[in-house]
């Protein structure tokens, strides 16, 4: 298990972290991680972790938009904090995602990127990456 932290920069935002997963493997490759998976893992209530589309930057700006219209800020909860409106988003995409291997490469689709999701920054935020194996 190994964690990396990173700096968010906008309370909602969209980081790539596609090359952090495929330097996990690579300074782990001693280990004979073949096939399997990376387990991403995000500990924090108000981040998540997803697998998209990393090509066309609309995407990213889509999802964003949409998620701020289903789950607006100013909605009305009751939590003190005043920032239900991400832990709600989290918890729709989820706290970690697997991210497949084949032959010790990340075993992605095209298009496919793995984003740490900001809902609550900028913030400093830890992700644990570990791996799977498959037998």
């Amino acid at each position: 298990m190994e964690f990396k932290s990173y700096s968010t920069h906008a309370h909602c935002e969209m980081l790539d972290i596609t090359g952090d997963v495929s330097a996990f493997l690579t300074a782990n490759a001693d280990k004979g991680w073949k096939d399997g998976f990376v387990c991403v893992y995000s500990p924090h209530t108000t981040c998540a972790v997803t697998i998209n589309e990393g090509y066309d930057p609309d995407v990213r700006t889509d999802m964003l938009a949409f998620f701020s219209k289903l789950v607006p800020a100013n909605w009305g909860f009751r939590h003190a904090e005043g920032n239900s409106d991400a832990h709600i988003k989290t918890s729709l995409m989820g706290a970690s995602c697997l991210v497949p291997v084949e032959n010790g490469r990340l075993a992605l689709g095209q298009w496919q990127t793995v984003y740490l999701c900001e809902f609550d920054g900028p913030r400093m935020r830890r992700l644990c990456f570990s791996f799977v194996r498959a037998e």
